[in-house]
């Protein structure tokens, strides 16, 4: 892929073949960890996907009640705030179309504690973010030609007929310690509600979407995979009569 046709990109096939040729093509040590399916969010099923879980990627139906519900949520954000956030995750402003899967594997990836090798693409880009805005990521990403051939060969390895026109999106969905939790881990002064807070976790559930206005607090994270289902069971399959959903795993528990 050239420079001149980096705007628009062929859209990831949701299968963890693709995902785990990427990571690899990108430096994942894939010994280390790997992308699985999620075959349902039944209990019973949730217990096949191997643990440790460190992220978990969807793909989603873009639809119009989602949409209305995912901007009256930035909405609320840019009023109220999200002060549990930490604000050390590592997020990417999407400006590419079709771009939601690399941007998924890469938001999955630099979120987790996963190996990759230091002198690998995704270690590279991961250091020359550091202070850059969402905004400066995501023209350093435009211009990474080495992603858009990352991106356009692991699309080849599709099993579907290639194409640039879809209704659907990846996200993603890590945990990340609450910021009054990190700052403890400092020993800076915590805040009176996190001082009296005696059952918290310490981890907050986050969305990572490179189409919204930042991070996305979803409350305390528990179990990550447990927690995602729920998620998704409760804002997007009981609002959809789509079949058109996904979910992959990566899974630092690799294959023997």
């Amino acid at each position: 892929m050239t420079e001149e046709n980096i705007g628009r990109w062929i859209p990831l096939e949701s299968n963890p073949d693709t995902f785990n040729f990427w990571a690899k093509k990108a430096g994942l040590v894939t010994s280390q960890a790997r992308f699985v399916d999620i075959y349902g969010l039944d209990e019973e099923l949730l217990e096949l996907v191997p643990r440790p879980v460190k992220a978990v990627v969807l793909l989603f139906p873009i639809e119009d009640e989602g949409e209305g519900r995912r901007k009256e949520e930035d909405d609320r954000i840019a009023r109220e705030g999200q002060p549990k956030i930490d604000h050390t995750i590592f997020w990417v402003k999407q400006t590419i179309s079709n771009a939601c899967g690399t941007i998924g594997l890469i938001h999955a990836l630099a979120n987790s504690d996963v190996n990759f090798s230091p002198t690998s693409a995704l270690q590279k880009f991961i250091f020359e973010c550091k202070g850059k805005t969402p905004e400066e990521r995501a023209k350093l990403l435009a211009t990474t030609i080495l992603f858009a051939n990352i991106h356009a060969e692991s699309a080849g390895t599709g099993q579907s007929a290639l194409t640039t026109d879809t209704d659907l999106h990846f996200t993603c969905f890590v945990e990340a310690p609450e910021s009054d939790f990190r700052k403890a881990a400092r020993g800076e002064e915590l805040s009176e509600d996190a001082k009296g807070d005696k059952v918290s976790s310490g981890m907050r559930l986050i969305e990572l979407d490179g189409r919204r206005t930042g991070p996305i607090d979803h409350g305390e994270c528990k179990d990550l995979l447990t927690d995602v289902a729920n998620f998704v069971k409760a804002r997007f399959l009981s609002s959809s009569t789509s079949v058109y959903f996904s979910l992959m795993a990566l899974t630092a528990e690799h294959e023997a």
